[in-house]
């Protein structure tokens, strides 16, 4: 899909290189699907929402159909298992769908009708029309941790295409086997859709001078990206830069606290502890909603829960990480927390094979966790780090220090109330989830959920990259004054308001 640099897929499990050569983009194929995407977005823009609707279900179809071989091959690239990836696919195609529904619905379109008045004084009424219209191309990169439903055909994709707008896609090296087969997917439903060929595009890249200059290029008129802190910031100041910017809206670090109440612990701190363990290593603890940090006063309740947690952790069997990258910068942020002075280790899983990551538990009190900022930092990896506070006072100032979160859960039981009733507010100023007796992993693609949150947990905090509030981030609204019927587009004429 390249004629630029090769490079090989690679086995999670073994660092080996796997059959099939891969070809990065070279400037000129970003620039040549840069353009096709710009000739393609009039008339994408203006398509039926029943047409738009059908391409996003055949999409849907089109993954389908690939059947096995795309769960094997991603196994191979990923490390993760078939049944994780099976849910992933359903996942995805799922989504395609609720964005079809969405489409045919309608209300994304925000149509507006404000009559005019003729015989208003001292000045005439104008009549407004008003409806959203697509942004224009964007640009999505795949993620490393979800290579299906954050990633070629995932929300970024679906939601962007359901606004109108093409797409195109920069996907993830760790994968470029499942990405070719799911990109062939997407460019087969647009032209048995009687699409314009730049609806979509995909992009290898074997550094970052691809991803920079799509991002760059005029013609892209949004981001949409899951990744790193250190990478969307990146996107961030190149978007930011261009002589016309754009927005970025990248999804990036959280360490997704869990708020430990004091009569929830009382009464089910074991439960609490093995629950947590649980979420802690699900997906080898690489999802963005892992739950990194717990705040609690310390006491009896606590103590159970940590008991609970260190047996559950300890049987837990190491498990492969996504890429030979992740895995040692997963090792040396737990080596760093291991060695830091105001750091205890409290539990370790079961160590593995090379590529496989044990699973860390850690604990500090909250004076040395407010006086060490390095503690917030994100570790991608199953390790998580327990706060100790002497009391709700102390709770309140760790919380008000923490960095933007996608998700923040409470594990309450009814005496706690009232002390929730305290808190609540000020974590509706920290995230874009609140939980109550959950943990963040498990994210439902929904009309009412929101995936995202103030900065670092994502470049913009009033968006979402999951649900279908995801379609109005490649949106903008256009009023239109005075405009005869004939001329306005067909959702505003009158046969369009029922007149």
């Amino acid at each position: 899909m390249g004629k630029g640099k090769s490079f090989f897929a690679v086995e999670a499990a073994t660092g080996n290189s796997l059959p099939v050569e891969f070809a990065g983009a070279t400037l000129d194929e970003v620039n040549e699907a840069s353009a096709l995407a710009w000739e393609a977005f009039p008339s994408f823009s203006e398509t039926g929402l029943e047409t738009r609707a059908a391409f996003l279900d055949r999409v849907a179809l089109e993954i389908e159909a690939i059947g096995d071989d795309l769960i094997v091959r991603a196994m191979a690239e990923t490390g993760l298992p078939r049944g994780r990836l099976e849910g992933e696919r359903a996942r995805t195609v799922g989504q395609l769908r609720l964005f079809a529904k969405e489409v045919r619905a309608g209300r994304f379109q925000e149509l507006r009708f404000d009559a005019g008045d003729p015989t208003r004084k001292p000045v005439p009424k104008p009549e407004l029309r008003l409806r959203n219209v697509a942004l224009g191309p964007v640009a999505v990169f795949g993620a490393s941790n979800f290579p299906l439903a954050f990633s070629v055909a995932g929300g970024d994709t679906a939601s962007a295409l359901a606004a109108g707008c093409p797409v195109i896609v920069k996907a993830h090296s760790a994968h470029p086997g499942t990405s070719e087969l799911v990109g062939h997917a997407v460019q087969k439903a647009v032209s048995d859709s009687g699409l314009h060929p730049g609806t979509f595009a995909m992009l290898f890249d074997t550094g970052f001078e691809v991803g920079q200059a799509l991002v760059a290029d005029h013609r892209i008129k949004a981001v949409g990206f899951t990744g790193s802190r250190r990478g969307g910031m990146a996107l961030v100041k190149i978007a930011s830069e261009r002589k016309q910017p754009i927005p970025v809206y990248a999804e990036m670090s959280s360490i997704n606290p869990v708020i430990l109440f004091p009569n929830a612990l009382q009464q089910r701190g074991a439960d609490i502890g093995k629950a947590f363990a649980g979420s802690l290593v699900l997906g080898a603890g690489q999802f963005c909603t892992n739950p990194g940090l717990l705040i609690a006063i310390d006491g009896p309740g606590l103590d159970a829960f940590k008991d609970a947690a260190r047996a559950a952790l300890a049987e837990t069997p190491a498990q492969t990480m996504l890429t030979g990258g992740i895995f040692k910068a997963y090792c040396e942020a737990v080596q760093r927390l291991a060695s830091h002075s105001s750091v205890a280790e409290l539990a370790r899983g079961q160590d593995g094979k090379e590529f496989q990551a044990a699973t860390v538990l850690f604990e500090t009190d909250a004076s040395s966790f407010l006086a060490h900022p390095e503690l917030q930092e994100e570790v991608f990896g199953a390790a998580g780090l327990i706060v100790k506070c002497s009391d709700e006072r102390q709770v309140l100032e760790v919380l008000d220090n923490l960095e933007g979160q996608l998700t923040i859960a409470l594990q309450v039981d009814e005496a706690d109330h009232p002390a929730a009733q305290v808190i609540v507010p000020r974590l509706q100023q920290l995230a874009g989830r609140l939980l109550i007796n959950g943990f963040g992993t498990g994210v439902e693609v929904s009309p009412a959920m929101v995936h995202g949150g103030p900065f670092p947990a994502t470049s913009d905090g009033r968006s979402t990259s999951v649900g279908t509030l995801a379609i109005y981030r490649f949106l903008r609204p256009v009023s239109y004054q005075d405009f005869p019927d004939v001329l306005l587009p067909s959702a505003l004429q009158n046969s369009g308001t029922g007149k």
